[in-house]
């Protein structure tokens, strides 16, 4: 069944411990390969719904009350306009659906809302261009299946969605199956220091990209490197007198009011940035202490995102050709909590940031956590990161991930879930259930293509509750 409710990674030794020898790589692989007599490598494949299934027009308006009233008709008109853009916004909905499946209960930092559009280009540090994971909101410590199950599923649906037949999706699927169990086998035996170092760099992508596609992934490339503060700043702002200021393009990028709770909003985020600011590392709190809030807007991202409190936050050093842009995101409970427990932390923003760290290595020198107090009752966890400095994002449709490339993508998809989940899993345990064989790749395969007729689905119950207005939808022009 699920994965048992854990606090903790079953992985990890207590301090008393430390002296003892860990079991050897062979031992931990044929452990690993041993939990095939209780989980086998074809029950992957079968998805059963749970018995007693949730409707996921009851979730999704569970989850409309925790956030922003206003923003809710835009969130569901973007989930509207394909069964993957449901899909992206219907992590609630389908981590229920994976509570019910088969696990080995390896456990593995989760990303916990793992599709194919939740990949792209970042800059590290030390300012090196990788490809990873880019987005922890739901990040939480469960079995290693849920990340996988929930990639090879979006897969499908995204290929099917923009056109693509099964024969293609098939292949998608295979792809990041097969390069997961080949870095898994490789991480496995790799010294953990050489491990927590692994990135997939330029030349590593470039690599995983037929001639046909090259310079495709070239300028994308160089576009990703061209990102920065300063080109924010010429895009996000303008002068209003002898000021620059945050341009209003409501209600996606707007200026809110004065308030939040009773108490002004100057206040509010001011508290906020020296709580956030109160537990950066000594040389990255006096860098941002030199910068200072020139302007903040509201600015409404992503599809399972909206709703919540995401601000763009514009500082200056010095001068305008010293901008610094941060990106405040809102932090509440994982949706894969209800079945799988709580996080260790308090703080859903340290929730995310350690998540992040785990998973992706190499955050932004910003990125880091903190809350802000309303009154006695309420408060709010966030989380703070550069907003576009050197990132980039893989959408799925014209000018991203399209049927061409898409066989290309496939394989970094699978290698970046694999780097994740062996920088914070035991890496031989898992390699030694997935083995080497093809019948991995046609098991989650068989799951893929179980999981995207639920998706089907549920997407159909949708646009029956937008048609019959039980869910209300902002215009297209509006919320695209």
């Amino acid at each position: 069944m699920s994965t048992a409710k854990k606090s903790n990674f079953a992985t990890l030794r207590s301090v008393e411990s430390f002296a003892n020898p860990r079991p050897s790589i062979k031992k931990r692989m044929a452990d690993g390969k041993a939990l095939r007599k209780s989980v086998s490598i074809a029950q992957q494949g079968v998805y059963t719904p749970p018995k007693h299934r949730v409707d996921p027009i009851t979730i999704l308006e569970n989850q409309a009350k925790s956030r922003i009233e206003s923003l809710i008709p835009i969130r569901y008109e973007r989930m509207l306009q394909s069964p993957f853009a449901f899909y992206r916004g219907g992590a609630a909905i389908m981590a229920q659906d994976l509570a019910n499946q088969p696990s080995t209960n390896i456990t593995v930092q989760l990303c916990g809302d793992m599709h194919v559009s939740n990949f792209g280009l970042f800059g590290t540090a030390e300012h090196r261009l990788v490809f990873g994971i880019n987005d922890f909101d739901e990040t939480l410590p469960g079995s290693w299946e849920w990340d996988l199950k929930r990639l090879v599923a979006s897969a499908l649906i995204a290929c099917e969605s923009i056109g693509g037949d099964k024969s293609l999706s098939k292949k998608l699927v295979y792809r990041i199956c097969s390069e997961y169990q080949k870095r898994m086998n490789q991480y496995a035996k790799m010294p953990y220091l050489d491990l927590a170092q692994e990135f997939i760099g330029e030349e590593d992508i470039r690599k995983h990209f037929c001639k046909e596609h090259q310079k495709k992934i070239d300028a994308t490339l160089k576009a990703t490197k061209g990102q920065g503060n300063i080109q924010v700043l010429q895009k996000l702002t303008t002068l209003v007198g002898k000021d620059r200021k945050i341009i209003n393009k409501p209600p996606l990028i707007e200026h809110f009011k004065k308030k939040a709770y009773g108490v002004p909003l100057e206040k509010l985020i001011d508290k906020a940035l020296l709580n956030y600011a109160s537990t950066l590392l000594a040389d990255r709190k006096i860098l941002f202490q030199r910068y200072g809030l020139k302007d903040y807007a509201r600015k409404v991202v992503g599809v399972g995102s909206v709703g919540t409190n995401c601000l763009v936050l514009y500082f200056e050093g010095d001068s305008e050709n010293d901008p610094l842009f941060l990106q405040y995101k809102e932090a509440q409970k994982s949706v894969l909590s209800p079945y799988i427990g709580e996080s260790i932390y308090r703080d859903m923003g340290q929730r995310v940031v350690a998540g992040q760290r785990l998973l992706q290595g190499a955050p932004d020198i910003f990125l880091n956590y903190g809350s802000v107090q309303f009154d006695i009752d309420r408060s709010q966890g966030f989380y703070l990161r550069q907003l576009r400095d050197m990132k980039g994002g893989m959408e799925v449709g014209p000018g991203g991930v399209s049927l061409k490339n898409f066989p290309d993508y496939a394989r970094l998809f699978g290698w970046a879930l694999a780097l994740g989940h062996a920088r914070s899993g035991d890496a031989a345990m898992i390699s030694g259930y997935c083995g080497e064989s093809d019948d991995f790749s046609v098991a989650f395969y068989a799951f893929a293509r179980s999981y995207a007729k639920q998706n089907e689905q549920d997407f159909e119950l949708f646009k029956k509750a937008v048609k019959s207005k039980k869910l209300k939808t902002a215009s297209k022009k509006t919320a695209l």
